[in-house]
């Protein structure tokens, strides 16, 4: 682009200079040249049946950063013929957007259709999201959103309705791989690094195509007399922060991915999703909350130790922070992934509730009332209450349960763990209770 609404009918891909970042001197000329979404790219992908067709729909990429989805639109307007508008969300207007899209009506007066590029589209507001509609339906644009947020969250339900979402993955070490080689192929020399330390630059790259080309310029950029170890390219090299949105969709693919491991009674990979959030930044006591709430959900009778053991992790943590407290919440995570389970008192909960809802303001039986006052007596609040001390097995098998309501089971406990001999317990009471009753 010349400038940041440009468009680029005559020259649309022009060469980079030969003083651009290797990211852009690299960037792919061709489709065939995209690597790591060839599940799209391809012939039989969503992107290679539109090219074939000649006929573009309005798309909205979602994906990490540096996996081509910028790259890709730009290489879509030229396959189908397009003329090219990018617009970034970040800073842009109302009246931006105006200009555009009377841009646009323009060129297709004159016969030249245009795909409209709009990068992190999450980003303009709902309303400014609706404005794209009249112009999306009547063909005035073809609209190609790029967003690294999760679509369902971040944009209207219309502007989804009229767009396909296609999904772009991180890049793999192998379209990594690619990417360094196409990199030596036009620096006409090899990366300065042992194996070990190759495979490690990747990995830091988290599978952003964009930052391991910058990681790899930066290695270029220096003078090196042998080739670095992984130890040596630490050194020379900052690390990659993991990408973590807080309040975002990465947070709840994580909460969610640790919560049910945790279920799965898989420790290694509960460790392993606990680490990705504290790593990233995660609020420790926010991932605590959730273990806490496992304890209860998915273990509970099972074995009461584990709520325990969660609530003398938060105060262990309050006592001591990050990051010596952080073993406290490994400690809990692990003692909760290895535990037995059971969801017996949350399907228990959901029950009662439901019941409590559904009977209303149901009196309980007079036996079991108290009777505070002689008038309260005097009408039979707590007569003939049994006094369970007092009866043989320390129970009475009496009834508790208003008079028009048959009783009920929430609660049933699994055959595992501590519920095993609960369990035993309650079939025991029942069938005293089933004597005793019977007798009556």
């Amino acid at each position: 682009m010349t400038d940041l609404f440009g468009s680029e009918d005559e020259a649309r891909l022009p060469e980079p200079a030969k003083d651009a970042p290797l990211a852009d001197r690299l960037r792919p000329r061709s489709l065939a040249e995209v690597v790591g979404q060839e599940h799209l790219t391809g012939p039989e992908g969503a992107i290679g049946r539109m090219v074939a067709a000649g006929r573009l729909s309005s798309i909205i990429f979602w994906g990490p950063p540096g996996t081509g989805k910028t790259t890709i639109s730009r290489l879509l307007a030229d396959a189908v013929g397009l003329r090219f508008e990018a617009i970034s969300a970040v800073f842009s207007g109302v009246a931006d957007l105006k200009k555009v899209f009377a841009s646009a009506r323009e060129h297709a007066r004159m016969g030249k259709k245009t795909l409209l590029f709009v990068d992190e589209i999450h980003r303009f507001n709902r309303a400014q999201q609706d404005g794209f509609l009249p112009y999306v339906e009547d063909g005035t644009v073809t609209l190609v959103g790029a967003t690294t947020e999760n679509p369902s969250f971040e944009l209207n339900a219309a502007l989804l309705s009229r767009a396909q979402v296609l999904i772009l993955h991180r890049l793999d070490s192998v379209a990594l791989e690619q990417l360094l080689s196409r990199a030596e192929v036009l620096m006409e020399r090899p990366l300065p690094l042992t194996a070990e330390a190759r495979e490690a630059l990747i990995a830091s790259a988290d599978g952003d195509g964009r930052f391991l080309l910058n990681q790899a310029e930066t290695l270029y950029s220096v003078d090196i007399d042998k080739s670095l170890d992984p130890a040596g390219l630490s050194a020379l090299l900052h690390r990659r922060v993991a990408v973590y949105d807080k309040d975002r969709e990465g947070h709840y693919n994580l909460i969610s991915a640790l919560h049910k491991s945790l279920r799965g009674s898989d420790p290694q990979a509960a460790l392993y999703y606990l680490a990705r959030m504290l790593v990233a930044g995660e609020e420790p006591l926010y991932v605590l909350r959730r273990i806490v709430r496992f304890a209860s959900e998915d273990i509970g009778l099972a074995d009461p130790q584990a709520l325990i053991q969660c609530l003398a992790a938060k105060d262990a943590y309050d006592f001591l922070g990050s990051p010596e407290g952080e073993l406290a919440i490994v400690q809990a995570c692990l003692y909760c992934a290895t535990a037995p389970k059971s969801n017996a008192a949350y399907v228990a909960q959901k029950a009662a509730w439901k019941s409590a809802r559904d009977t209303g303001s149901l009196m309980p039986p007079q036996n079991i009332l108290n009777a505070p006052t002689k008038l309260m007596k005097d009408i039979g609040y707590g007569k003939g209450y049994a006094y369970d001390h007092d009866m043989a097995e320390g129970f009475s098998g009496d009834n508790y349960w208003p008079e028009e309501m048959e009783p009920q089971t929430f609660y049933q406990p699994a055959d595992r763990g501590f519920e095993k001999r609960i369990a035993e317990r309650i079939a025991w009471w029942n069938e005293l209770r089933s004597e005793r009753n019977a007798g009556r």
